[in-house]
């Protein structure tokens, strides 16, 4: 069972619940991932200054923020932080829509929760290379980050 719940502090037509809910059980589905509860929040630039500084003590705005809750009877449970301000700014500068790039976050955030990293070069290359499965698997573009 797969629950989604959306909270919106911005408002974007261009990813509606019914598509966050869409992607979210598309990705957990391929990574095998059949029972989750993930909380979901479209955020501004200062929403999410405001918890990258209080949660990991970076003090500027970010894309995405995970939050991994703990496991219960082989429940994936978390919370996904999506900055659209930031998705905005940088799916403009790269030349591709908005939708594509709040999918990529969505994408990132949820295998963080399904246990991906990337703090090091290769956990980095690992989740590039998934982020990019899921989005052909969408049929979406290929914008993940080439690093």
């Amino acid at each position: 069972m797969l629950e989604v719940f959306v909270a919106r502090k911005v408002r974007t037509s261009v990813l509606t619940n019914k598509r966050i809910f869409e992607v979210c059980k598309a990705v957990l589905a391929e990574e095998a991932v059949k029972n989750a509860s993930i909380s979901v929040a479209l955020l501004n630039d200062q929403d999410m200054h405001i918890a990258n500084k209080n949660f990991l003590n970076h003090d500027e705005t970010t894309d995405v923020i995970t939050f991994p809750f703990e496991q219960k009877k082989n429940k994936l449970t978390g919370e996904i932080l999506i900055g659209v301000d930031v998705a905005r700014k940088h799916s403009k500068s790269a030349g591709h829509l908005l939708a594509f790039e709040l999918t990529l976050y969505l994408i990132h955030g949820l295998l963080h929760l399904c246990g991906f990293d990337d703090l090091d070069p290769v956990s980095r290359k690992k989740m590039r290379k998934r982020e990019r499965f899921h989005l052909s698997r969408l049929g979406l573009p290929d914008i993940a980050p080439s690093e």
